[in-house]
């Protein structure tokens, strides 16, 4: 039995981190969802690691301004490549970006194993599946240590760093939403408008990237990718309104973020009815985040499988790609 102690110090700051992380990257994948660029967010995701390790490199700290502006750096780099392979190459823009992620992804883990950076706490796995295990929270002894304000001074880095993160993304989307969805859906129109739609194209890669770069030391790259298009793509089956959509892609973000977390956590010693080794808490997120799409995919009740295949869809004339802004 896990005692409050316990449960404070290293299950709530572990649980919090991957909530935030979660709930940030659902929130900006909505835009890449609707935009049709869902393969952006893994671009972005993967490119920013050589700039993360060559601020790193630089600085000799895997926190603070360095590693943020090589990551934004690199993401930068990435998009610039990206359209020039698009146009050099004649190719579509999802090979494109699967040249250049892949291609900075290699570059940036060959400089992890082979530069001064293997020296340090900064290697594949940890970019690969983050470090939730590793986010403590030693000063609350019990519960009624949370009245205390010199405990809350004391929260993990991760942790404030998300939360402030998170707090940027809902500021910009409840600020632009309208912007942000005539662009997403109609950035020839927007541009009649007097709406910068190459402007706000970019906010949306900036605020990804932002984003990305906050959850890859906690919960990793792979879960970064998971969590910018799953709950985006599961919400977007479950609504054809857009704040709806926004608001259910947050549950689901967070709905994931605690519950793979106490799944990976607490689920094996459950099923063993006993101490048990726990899972990997980013693998556990998400499989679940997985589990809950394909669910959607198959369960919807009007964009399902099922019940298109029933006759429950979309009536007869109707155009697919409506999508009611309000």
């Amino acid at each position: 039995m896990i005692t409050a102690q316990e449960f404070l110090q290293i299950d709530l700051p572990a649980m919090t981190a991957a909530v935030l992380a979660c709930v940030s990257c659902a929130l900006v994948g909505n835009f890449l969802v609707l935009r049709r660029q869902s393969l952006l967010g893994d671009a972005i995701s993967h490119a920013i690691l050589p700039g993360i390790v060559g601020g790193f490199l630089l600085t000799g700290s895997r926190f603070g301004l360095g590693v943020i502006g090589g990551a934004l750096a690199a993401a930068v780099v990435a998009g610039v490549l990206i359209e020039s392979v698009r146009r050099l190459g004649r190719l579509d823009g999802g090979a494109a970006m699967g040249v250049v992620f892949t291609v900075m992804f290699a570059g940036g883990v060959v400089m992890i194993e082979q530069g001064a950076a293997r020296a340090v706490d900064l290697d594949a796995d940890c970019v690969l599946y983050g470090q939730l295990e590793g986010i403590l929270w030693l000063a609350p002894q019990g519960w009624a240590d949370l009245a205390d304000p010199a405990v809350w001074a004391d929260l993990p880095r991760q942790v404030v760093t998300l939360a402030l993160v998170t707090a940027l993304c809902v500021a910009c989307v409840v600020a632009f939403r309208k912007e942000l969805a005539l662009t997403s859906f109609d950035p020839a129109l927007a541009t009649t408008l007097g709406i910068p739609a190459g402007l706000f194209h970019y906010g949306i890669v900036v605020l990804v990237a932002v984003a990305a770069i906050a959850s890859f030391e906690a919960v990793g790259s792979i879960l970064v990718v998971a969590m910018l298009i799953c709950p985006a793509a599961t919400a977007r089956l479950l609504t054809d309104r857009l704040p709806v959509q926004l608001w259910l892609s947050v549950a689901i973000g967070g709905l994931t973020g605690a519950g793979g977390y106490l799944l990976g956590a607490f689920g094996p010693s459950l099923l063993a009815g006993g101490p048990a080794e726990a899972l990997n808490a980013a693998g556990m997120i998400a499989t679940l985040a997985g589990i809950l799409l394909a669910a959607a995919i198959l369960f919807a009740p009007r964009h399902g499988v099922l019940a298109r295949n029933r006759g429950m869809g979309r009536a007869p004339g109707r155009a697919t790609g409506l999508f009611r802004m309000r």
